[in-house]
């Protein structure tokens, strides 16, 4: 399958939405508790810096991701991204494509760093992809994660520069 990364548009919305709200009711993953509506995710994904969407060669949407600053004034320069892969497509590379895109295009709005706050510890798959492209682990924190039944996971930040 041949997956494009190509910015998000307006049309995009519903299945945008879909794919966050999939990984969002999923619980494991995202810190939102709340779906997003076609509304709230137009707002949503415009205010982003980027919105990035994963297609294949028929036009649909596999996956998504958001960039933004990670803070601002002088951490302003350090970006971070959450990623979003439609459920039935995910081991097919698209979160490698997506986290790929967001790389170059972090590194062409002028930031200087890209760091995830809060990657679920058990969440293997997505450690090993940032492992594998050169994203160092600052190390765990203990309950970090709030789970759908009350319990806690571990989570670890991670960075990388980009210039």
């Amino acid at each position: 399958m041949t997956v494009t990364v190509r910015a998000y548009t307006p049309a995009d919305v519903a299945a945008a939405a879909e794919i966050w709200n999939e990984v969002v009711r999923g619980g494991v993953a995202f810190p939102q508790t709340e779906p997003l509506t076609e509304t709230t995710g137009a707002a949503f994904f415009a205010a982003q810096s980027h919105t990035g969407v994963a297609v294949n060669e028929s036009g649909e949407i596999l996956g998504l991701y958001i960039l933004h600053p990670n803070n601002v004034g002088r951490c302003g320069h350090i970006a971070n991204a959450s990623y979003a892969v439609k459920g039935t497509a995910r081991g097919g590379h698209i979160g490698e494509a997506l986290v790929k895109d967001s790389l170059a295009q972090a590194k062409a709005l002028g930031f200087r760093i890209m760091q995830f706050n809060a990657v679920v510890a058990f969440n293997t798959h997505a450690r090993h992809l940032y492992e594998r492209l050169g994203f160092t682990q600052l190390g765990t924190i203990p309950g970090g994660f709030r789970l759908d039944d009350g319990t806690y996971a571990d989570i670890c930040p991670y960075y990388k520069t980009l210039y």
